[in-house]
């Protein structure tokens, strides 16, 4: 009895029969043509997908014909391509002489520049804070700025920049 019921629930998930609940029964159902429609159905639409992309396809391979239209390999394009081929290395050889100068870009020297006066404010203000603290912790702790120093490892030569 319990392998007719998982047949039968097997069935209804696959869409191969319809389960109906009535009162306390369940019953169960399949039309033989229900199937036939169905497959009929997926059918036509594999069908009309196929002309779809048979349509595509024509359409590309015209848009591929009109665009070599103009691209028979004459002498003229072939010098073209040639003079192309020329202008493209040039302009990479520049590129890379271009990378080598760098460094000396105005642009970047004054962006160096500024980040340099950013990072002396930073470092100046990081001394000012170490004695702020050596400061404190002298008064504090009734210290000697120079033992607070060597307790902390503090060069003695240490200063604003």
């Amino acid at each position: 009895a319990q392998s007719v019921k998982d047949v039968v629930q097997s069935l209804v998930d696959d869409g191969m029969c319809h389960c109906e609940k009535i009162g306390t029964s369940n019953y169960f159902w399949a039309f033989p043509s229900e199937a036939a429609i169905k497959r009929q159905n997926q059918l036509k639409a594999l069908e009309k997908d196929i002309e779809q992309l048979e349509a595509k396809q024509r359409e590309l391979s015209d848009s591929i014909e009109k665009a070599q239209l103009g691209r028979e390999q004459t002498d003229e394009r072939s010098s073209l391509n040639e003079e192309l081929a020329e202008i493209e290395a040039q302009w990479n050889a520049q590129q890379t002489e271009l990378q080598t100068f760098k460094e000396c870009d105005p642009v970047l020297m004054k962006q160096k520049r500024a980040e340099s006066v950013v990072a002396r404010d930073a470092a100046n203000r990081w001394t000012d804070n170490v004695f702020i603290i050596q400061s404190w912790v002298c008064e504090k702790f009734n210290m000697d700025a120079s033992d607070f120093a060597k307790h902390f490892g503090i060069p003695a030569d240490m200063d604003n920049v």
